[in-house]
């Protein structure tokens, strides 16, 4: 990569070039983005996924332009008009706009005013009016009168076309309305369309609103842009045609003489012809999708940091599980699960009415929970939930088994889906979705995997966005939370094998049909074996893989089998068997890093051998805990405004973060109800978090339930 787009990258992420160039060799090598940021810390100073992630986004980025500089080159030398000057500010160009505005006036284009003009010869009066060398504009209009041009105001009309279009290409003068539109303020007028539909309601809060471009917030334009996509509003910014035309005229004339004012009145002409005709609309435009593009950016940002903290959530592990979709018409849908997850049993039960069943259903729940062992239980969160968390807590169960309210959000997407089909063939959809509930209190990053995380609940205006700056977002995110929890190579889905570095959908199936012929893996190494697992693949997906009970204690750990020889010279050193250094926090302490600093591996990578050998395959999400919503409250009709009430953070936006409060209904804390100045809710509170609020009004007819932050 040339290195002026490496200095651009450095320059924008705070970088020095070195970690970019580094970097950069490393994708181009294969690497990904997890193996970098765990294994390759000495070439990159020690950047997280995230820093690695910017480095490669910018990388492809001007990979993409410097190919789109090829294009317009060789464009414009086919019409032999690239100069050396102009090759040498399109190689320089670092910014699309200016690449774009430097190849305006060569791009082809369809038959314009201007184009006539040029064709009835009266681009050297143009030429004149430009240069300001006309001295008398319709007197020496009238030599271009004939055929084409019947009299001499059609010939100034030519020019001035002409000279219009030459406005609208100037870079400068383009990028100088670029800076006073960004200055604006965005305006939303309602259609006709909205006047008398019931869909344009929600967006009546925007029909009039005008506020200033910079400060508006992301959700808010989504919001707007919305309402202009479904037909309700139209959107503008507030331009002063006179000023901004002053400000142009200005700028084209200072640095050269001012002309008479008779060619000024021509030029002036012209430019308000231009800025009306060709500069407003496309610059008003692009500047309204710069807007956009930093507002998908801000909600892209928000959803891969909340779908981050869903998938990181803390599992509750290896338990023999009972899953319970509730309902009230169509009964309780309960699955068990033994501790890998495996569906061991599933039945019906009908606690609520308006079958009543209580007591058959309290005697079958009992049974299940004696006969499979039952050491947890998850209930969904959607419809009948409080009354079955309820009904379950009444029955006699075993005091080490608790009882879990999990997320239902998805579960039927992942239900009716075709990785549920493979999984369950002979199941139907609600036996699907209540063992998808189980097994997101199990291990919620292992099944979230398989649904779409736009499915999830977590997202805000996430169709409103760039899909695919948004796919590519949340397909790193679950990358970069699979690999930070690492994965047991005997008992993962190939669904979360997929994810793990260096492998992907082929591979992860190979792994899977290797696995069922040979009855597991035995060690790390055995995965040279699976075809078409070479080399490069092994090396960058070897660390983020477990084998319990294998061969080498180390293959249960992020330690990576490349520097298994140092952790071998370690304990022999101090004297110990290999097996007797894993685990062995004490031992860990007494060794001094850099004493086993080489050419290959530096201080970064000897600590983090280290820090995992005090505590092997150390899951960094922590324990689940249980959770309870005030017993008094159920439904909306329930609250008062001063109530204080425990809640999970079920979603978190630029605007507030909804919690739910056990009343079926969300409730919101805006960004102003947390106590004090904060820039995002996401500094106050995390997902699913466990946290007190007041309840500060209740709007019964919208059920809206406005909430205050607590603790």
């Amino acid at each position: 990569m040339k290195a002026i787009y490496i200095k651009n990258i450095a320059s924008r992420l705070g970088l020095q070039t070195w970690q970019v160039e580094n970097c950069i060799q490393m994708f181009q090598e294969g690497d990904t983005i997890p193996f970098i940021s765990r294994y390759r810390k000495e070439k990159t100073g020690g950047l997280d996924d995230v820093e690695v992630a910017s480095v490669k986004h910018y990388a492809e980025s001007f990979e993409e332009m410097e190919k789109r500089k090829a294009t317009i080159l060789e464009t414009i030398a086919s019409q032999d008009k690239l100069t050396d000057d102009l090759r040498s500010k399109i190689e320089a160009c670092l910014e699309s706009t200016e690449l774009e505005d430097l190849y305006l006036p060569y791009r082809p284009k369809r038959r314009t005013r201007a184009t006539v003009a040029k064709e009835a010869g009266l681009e050297p009066l143009a030429d004149k009016l430009w240069s300001f060398e006309s001295r008398d504009p319709r007197r020496e209009a009238a030599a271009f009168v004939g055929d084409k041009v019947p009299d001499a105001d059609a010939a100034l009309q030519g020019a001035r076309d002409i000279v219009a279009e030459r406005f609208s290409e100037t870079p400068a003068l383009r990028d100088t309305l670029r800076r006073i539109f960004r200055t604006l303020s965005v305006s939303g007028k309602a259609t006709k369309a909205a006047a008398d539909s019931q869909d344009a309601d929600k967006y009546r809060a925007w029909m009039g609103h005008s506020e200033p471009l910079k400060n508006i917030p992301s959700h808010r334009l989504l919001a707007m842009l919305r309402a202009q996509e479904e037909g309700f509003l139209n959107i503008s910014l507030t331009t002063d045609a006179v000023k901004c035309c002053n400000k142009l005229y200005y700028d084209f004339c200072q640095e050269r003489r001012y002309p008479s004012p008779a060619v000024a009145e021509q030029l002036k002409e012209a430019l308000a012809d231009a800025f009306d005709r060709l500069m407003e609309p496309s610059i008003s435009n692009e500047i309204i999708k710069e807007a956009k593009e930093k507002a998908d950016k801000e909600a892209i940002r928000i959803f891969g940091e909340n779908l981050r903290q869903l998938l990181l959530q803390p599992p509750v592990g290896q338990l023999r599980t009972m899953a319970i979709d509730p309902g009230f018409r169509n009964g309780c849908k309960i699955a068990c699960l033994d501790e890998t997850g495996r569906l061991l049993h599933h039945e019906i039960i009908f606690p609520h009415p308006p079958q009543s069943e209580k007591i058959k259903a309290m005697t079958r729940l009992g049974a299940m929970v004696e006969q499979y062992g039952i050491q947890a239980i998850a209930i969904g969160n959607g419809t009948a939930s409080r009354e079955t968390e309820k009904f379950v807590k009444m029955t006699h169960l075993p005091a080490s088994c608790k009882v879990y309210v999990v997320s239902e959000d998805g579960a039927s997407i992942y239900s009716a889906s075709e990785v549920a089909r493979e999984e369950f063939p002979n199941e139907d959809v609600t036996v699907r979705g209540a063992v998808s509930i189980g097994r997101r209190l199990m291990d919620p990053l292992s099944e979230l995997v398989k649904i779409d995380p736009k499915s999830l609940g977590v997202g805000q205006y996430q169709y409103d966005v760039d899909q695919n700056a948004l796919k590519q977002e949340l397909d790193e995110t679950v990358e970069a939370c699979v690999n930070k929890v690492g994965v047991n190579l005997n008992t993962a889905s190939p669904y979360l094998l997929r994810y793990v570095s260096g492998l992907g959908p082929a591979l992860s199936k190979s792994i899977v049909e290797y696995r069922d012929a040979k009855g597991g893996f035995n060690s790390r190494e055995e995965l040279l074996k699976v075809p078409r697992l070479g080399a490069k693949a092994y090396e960058q997906c070897a660390g983020f893989l477990r084998i319990r009970g294998g061969k080498n204690p180390l293959d249960n750990s992020a330690v990576h089998p490349e520097t298994y020889h140092i952790v071998s010279k370690m304990a022999k050193d101090l004297g110990v068997a290999t097996e007797e250094l894993v685990g062995n926090e004490k031992l860990c302490a007494s060794i001094k890093p850099s004493d086993y600093v080489t050419a290959d591996f530096g201080l970064p990578t000897i600590t983090d051998v280290l820090k995992e050998l005090a505590k092997p395959g150390l899951d960094p999400r922590g324990a689940a805990a249980d959770f309870a919503f005030c017993e008094d409250i159920h439904s909306i009709e329930d609250l008062q405004p001063g109530m204080e009430l425990p809640g999970i953070v079920t979603n978190i936006t630029a605007f507030g973060a909804f919690v739910d409060i056990g009343v079926h209904e969300q409730g919101l804390i805006h960004i102003s109800k947390f106590g004090r100045r904060i820039a995002s809710p996401s500094e106050v509170v995390k997902l699913h978090q466990h946290i007190t609020v007041e309840v500060t009004d209740i709007d019964f007819d919208r059920k809206r339930i406005s909430l205050k932050f607590c603790k």
